[in-house]
């Protein structure tokens, strides 16, 4: 492989999953460690990316924390094919809310398909797509801002949520368990999620099969307090099993297939 085609690469993938490390990029284009950090060098001095320990990230996400990136490009695949799966569950002229997360902005770049849609959210990043988008009427709530995962939290965004209801609720997640519920690390989180599902008439909840059996520290909703969970095919049998006598409805969306797809591109 030519240097610009090598180049071009990086940029692809950078653009595809947000992130590129270094010893990912050594296997996927079978180039020494040096050329690979000579690439990085280079792309970043003609402003195509910014380095960071490892790796790189775009230009446009250097004001996001750390931990957002790291979990944008955690299970890259999986979260795409959820966000396929759970748009089909959008309809124009739906409200719709949409929690922050990076399963969510995969979602968010599903909705241009739309022409009409109103989209509430505290999701910077979301709104940050979602702008751009013809047919879309953002409502973008107010809030003190977490700047470690780019979300809006706090009695302000509380308040507003009040006074809205929505027809769909999509709701991200750090755990789910069939006895313990649904839970985050944050009590901030916690809270305006549990506002969240107060306000929609239907909550969806989207979360990549590493979370499942999963309990953080504060939990915010029941089982049934959701209609429908979408997921991917990482999900074992005994975890469908348990979740359906729970009176929970799942979405398993196929994704295995899409990774074997990518490692052998």
């Amino acid at each position: 492989m030519y240097e610009l085609e090598r180049k071009r690469r990086i940029l692809d993938i950078l653009n595809e999953c947000y992130r590129v490390d270094v010893q990912g990029l050594i296997q996927e284009l079978q180039v020494s460690e040096s050329t690979i950090r000579r690439d990085l060098k280079e792309l970043e001095e003609s402003n195509h990316l910014k380095r960071t320990h490892g790796g790189a990230i775009p230009l446009y996400n250097v004001h996001f924390e750390p931990s957002f990136i790291e979990k944008e490009i955690s299970n890259c695949e999986q979260k795409k094919a959820i966000a396929e799966g759970a748009v089909q569950y959008i309809e124009d002229g739906d409200v719709i809310l949409l929690d922050s997360g990076t399963t969510m902005l995969y979602l968010a770049k599903e909705l241009k398909r739309f022409k009409k849609l109103t989209i509430v959210t505290n999701a910077v990043p979301l709104a940050q797509e979602l702008q751009a988008y013809n047919g879309i009427e953002l409502i973008f709530l107010g809030g003190t801002l977490r700047k470690e995962v780019m979300s809006l939290v706090g009695p302000f965004a509380e308040h507003i949520l009040s006074m809205i209801h929505v027809d769909k609720a999509f709701i991200a997640t750090n755990g789910i368990h069939p006895v313990e519920g649904i839970s985050t690390p944050n009590i901030d989180e916690a809270s305006i999620k549990r506002k969240m599902i107060a306000s929609a008439k239907e909550v969806i909840l989207l979360a990549d099969s590493s979370k499942i059996d999963e309990i953080k520290h504060v939990k915010f909703a029941k089982l049934s307090d959701i209609q429908l969970f979408v997921t991917d095919d990482g999900i074992s049998e005994e975890s469908i099993g348990v979740f359906k006598r729970n009176g929970l409805m799942l979405h398993v969306v196929p994704c295995s297939a899409r990774k074997d797809e990518a490692g052998n591109s």
